[in-house]
Formats: C-alpha cells, structure tokens, sequence
C-alpha cells in the first residue's frame, strides 16, 4: 500500500477587509487666494478647473468640502502635500482627514 493521503484537505478562505476609507476636507480660509486654492486641488488631486472651481466654491460658501475618498495612506500624503503647499507660499490653506462613516 501507498502511503498517499486521499483525504480531503480543508479549504481555509481568508475574509480580507477592505480597507478603510478617509476623506480628504478643505478648510475654507479667508486668507488664500482662490486661485491657488484650485492650482492646488488640480496638481494635488489631478481635478480639472472646473472641478476644482466648484471644490473650491463649495469650501468657501460652507466652510469646508470633501475633496475626495482614499485609502487612510493615500489621503494622509495627499493632505499634507495640499496643505504644505500653502505653508510654502505663506498662506494659512489646510486640508485634513476623517475616517469615512
């Protein structure tokens, strides 16, 4: 007799999570210009001008405005690479992030 196993293995699934999502906020001051506002959203979050006028807007009529969805790593760097790019040019621009609900 061989000793081969013909038993049947037990198929182990692995659940694997998706990972949490953070928004990425901007934080409408009354200091940056405009303009540098939406040069920003569209280096820093590849949005056109018109997304980023509207982005922009938005902010600045109700204080703040999700500017996207990521993953936590993903809207960390893009958050602080916006927001230093502002601190570079002596403006007070800011964008956080929040866990998604």
């Amino acid at each position: 007799m061989s000793n081969i196993d013909l038993k049947p293995k037990a198929k182990i699934k692995i659940k694997v999570e998706r990972p949490k999502l953070h928004k990425v906020i901007l934080v409408n001051d009354d200091y940056t210009p405009r303009e540098f506002v939406v040069s920003v959203l569209k280096a820093e979050f590849r949005m056109t001008e018109d997304q980023a006028t509207k982005v922009m807007l938005t902010a600045h009529q109700r204080g703040v405005c999700v500017v996207g969805v990521f993953t936590k790593d993903v809207a960390e760097t893009k958050a602080t690479r916006a927001t230093d790019a502002g601190r570079a040019k002596g403006y007070p621009l800011l964008f956080t992030t929040e866990p998604e609900e």
